[in-house]
């Protein structure tokens, strides 16, 4: 038989056997022996899944059960079980005008604001920047450099800026040598915002742009082609193909953003937090550090903690149903999508 017979043979046996497939998966009974199969087909990719899903259960899920303490008077001594049930006594806190809670909360919707206006854009800018490199060489050299302060520890950076900026650093004999006022940054409540967002951008901003470098190497080249042979500029092939070709990702990163929006950054506050004194930097996370675990408040922690998380699932919801409404995916897609 020829090749060309060969090939004919095999393309309507191929076609059977497609058409075969979909009629078994849009039967009841065919559709149903698949899924049972499926487990038996893919053992190994479930084996090697399998200790990230127990430590993410183990880690993640299961002290979920440890919530019910924000509906008791938890007594370490007494356990979970055999403490108190007070119902929602540990919530007041939220309603009452507790001037300590209304302070931690003023101050985490500051930082937060801050954090969305400075730190967000950065890593697009910079994405941006690296993609427009001509030499690869360069761009990796860029890349490594800005990628470098992701892997140090907030310890290690907060000290950093405190050498830098603080007594008796290279800023201050800086300042001295030129006749200057004397610098006060570090333990100075005015300037404790500011400079959590410059060592947030420090530290985050590089490691940040990994997704939009991403998005940006899957955008056709050839819509650039077109828009030069068409005379566009660099700024509106800017506009009209590069940021509508990472708009999505850039979506997906702000949804998940929202939801951690009452997360500003626990273990970078609390290490410079003696400096600064509560009133400037005494934040949800530090709130139920600072009265759960030091001060013993073990339900008022719990409370204001758990109304945290569920506050960050519901802006979770509502802006990927806006982005829905704005024809984007967001993190999930709706059924009738």
């Amino acid at each position: 038989m020829t090749r060309g017979g060969l090939a004919q043979t095999r393309e309507p046996t191929q076609t059977r056997e497609a058409s075969a497939t979909r009629t078994a998966r849009s039967t009841p009974s065919g559709g149903t022996a698949m899924r049972r199969r499926r487990p038996r087909r893919d053992w190994s990719l479930l084996a090697i899944a399998l200790p990230g899903v127990a430590v993410f259960l183990g880690f993640h899920y299961l002290p979920l059960l440890g919530n019910v303490i924000a509906f008791k008077d938890y007594q370490p001594f007494l356990g979970i079980l055999d403490s108190e049930w007070v119902g929602l006594d540990n919530f007041t806190v939220l309603w009452d005008g507790n001037p300590a809670f209304l302070n931690a909360l003023r101050n985490t919707i500051v930082i937060t604001l801050l954090q969305l206006t400075f730190t967000f854009p950065v890593p697009i800018m910079l994405a941006l920047l690296m993609n427009s490199l001509a030499s690869q060489r360069f761009k990796r050299i860029v890349q490594s450099v800005l990628y470098l302060p992701h892997f140090l520890s907030w310890v290690v950076v907060v000290a950093l800026f405190q050498h830098i900026l603080g007594y008796g650093g290279p800023l201050e004999s800086l300042m001295a040598a030129l006749g200057g006022p004397e610098p006060e940054i570090i333990g100075n409540p005015d300037f404790f915002k500011p400079l959590l967002i410059i060592q947030d951008i420090w530290k985050s901003a590089g490691w940040g742009t990994i997704l939009f470098l991403a998005a940006l190497s899957g955008i056709d080249q050839s819509l650039y082609e077109a828009a030069e042979v068409d005379g566009a500029s660099r700024t509106r092939q800017l506009w009209h193909i590069t940021l509508p070709g990472i708009r999505p990702v850039i979506i997906l990163i702000l949804i998940l953003r929202i939801g951690d929006i009452l997360s500003v950054g626990f273990e970078q506050i609390i290490l410079q937090q003696p400096a600064v004194g509560l009133a400037a930097s005494e934040v949800l996370d530090t709130y139920v550090y600072n009265n759960g675990i030091i001060g013993g408040q073990w339900g008022v922690s719990t409370a204001v903690g758990l109304v945290k998380g569920a506050i960050g699932v519901a802006l979770v919801l509502l802006a990927n149903k806006v982005a829905h409404m704005f024809g984007e995916d967001g993190i999930y897609r709706g059924a009738n999508r």
